[in-house]
């Protein structure tokens, strides 16, 4: 039976670490019409201008960031929440020295992302 309910520690700990990036990521969940990542950003991490063809919803749980979406900029913390409309760039500076996580959900799913998690450079298993 596939599990539904999935605690932030387990996320973490099978969360794969992308060393270039200083980035863990982790594929939580893909449903017929949305899928939920989870990643966490070290200090210094990059999370860099993109764009792709699937909405992105996101929740900042801890951590600073400066946040673009379009044209817009914005230095938001734990609780803020961004949309990221198909094809619109976004991406982010992480601030300070504490950890940035949040989480996504893009609609529809996206099968790019399981093949980047399958195919980036890895360092280790967090």
């Amino acid at each position: 039976m596939a599990s539904y309910i999935f605690s932030a520690e387990e996320v973490e700990s099978n969360s794969d670490f992308f060393c270039e990036r200083k980035l863990h990521g982790a594929l939580v969940a893909t449903g017929e019409s949305c899928q939920l990542l989870w990643a966490k950003f070290e200090p210094g991490g990059t999370y860099g201008l993109h764009s792709h063809p699937h909405e992105q919803m996101s929740v900042m749980i801890s951590g600073r960031m400066r946040l673009t979406v379009g044209d817009e900029v914005r230095d938001i913390g734990p609780g803020d929440m961004w949309f990221a409309p198909a094809n619109v760039e976004h991406g982010g500076k992480i601030l300070g020295d504490q950890p940035v996580v949040f989480i996504d959900v893009y609609a529809p799913p996206a099968d790019w992302i399981a093949k980047w998690i399958e195919d980036e450079p890895k360092a280790t298993r967090s």
